[in-house]
């Protein structure tokens, strides 16, 4: 029997702060943008799934505690979920604390086809500088560019650019890295020079524009596969046109 595969979507903001409605406002962007999901379930502290009848004002009390609680659709032939977490400022850019949003889904005909809305609605809910949805397979590799690794030097596969930790990235609005697809806030766009109409006309035909002036920017049609070398290609042109993106730029 074969192993589903996930597409895995996660957005970079601003840490929530007091009343944040930030948190309720990426779940309802996940569900709005796929027909039929809701996630109305929690893991109890037994690890049990439990109901969440007054689903909203559950969330909303956990955001005045600055947290983001797992929920999930409890429906274990099509698993969705989506969290978050506070990563602290000495783990994030230019040492400003960060709320990571974190989603998993079926990578299946339905999520191929609302993939750009989800990411587009969670981001913009979020009010995320950044962010990306990539299959999970794609993303293992992309894990190894992290640089340096516990064990050592880094030692990216397939040729890809080896890139800084997070907190040695000098502004948060510069994303970590390269997915599938792209969420760019307009200051993260401003910040890595996109767009350039000449240099960018390939991603431009792959691009949509979001309501806060952000882009979400898909880099090959079909979910990234890093075992197909026109992929592996697209994604590195990509990263060599965006030397910025993973701190592989010193400011002068």
């Amino acid at each position: 029997m074969t192993t589903q595969s996930s597409l895995m979507l996660d957005v970079y903001a601003p840490a929530l702060v007091g009343d944040d409605n930030r948190t309720l406002a990426a779940v309802h962007g996940l569900e709005r943008a796929l027909p039929g999901l809701r996630l109305e379930w929690r893991v109890t502290e037994s690890r049990r799934l439990a109901a969440l009848p007054q689903r909203d004002a559950w969330f909303a009390e956990a955001a005045t505690r600055g947290e983001f609680p797992m929920v999930c659709n409890n429906d274990e032939r099509y698993p969705v979920m989506i969290s978050g977490r506070h990563r602290s400022a000495y783990v994030s850019p230019g040492g400003r604390p960060q709320l990571q949003v974190h989603a998993e889904l079926p990578l299946d005909a339905a999520v191929i086809t609302a993939a750009a809305e989800m990411l587009e609605r969670a981001s913009e809910g979020a009010r995320a500088f950044w962010g990306h949805a990539t299959p999970d397979g794609a993303g293992l590799d992309i894990a190894y560019q992290t640089a340096p690794t516990l064990e050592g030097p880094p030692s990216p596969r397939r040729g890809l650019p080896a890139l800084k930790l997070f907190e040695d990235i000098r502004a948060p609005e510069i994303p970590y890295y390269l997915g599938w697809l792209n969420y760019w806030s307009d200051a993260a766009a401003r910040a890595i020079g996109f767009p350039d109409p000449l240099r960018d006309a390939e991603l431009l035909s792959r691009a949509r524009r979001t309501a806060s002036g952000g882009w979400v920017v898909q880099i090959t049609d079909a979910p990234l596969d890093l075992d197909n070398p026109a992929h592996l290609e697209a994604l590195l042109r990509t990263y060599e046109r965006f030397p910025e993106i993973g701190g592989r730029v010193t400011p002068l």
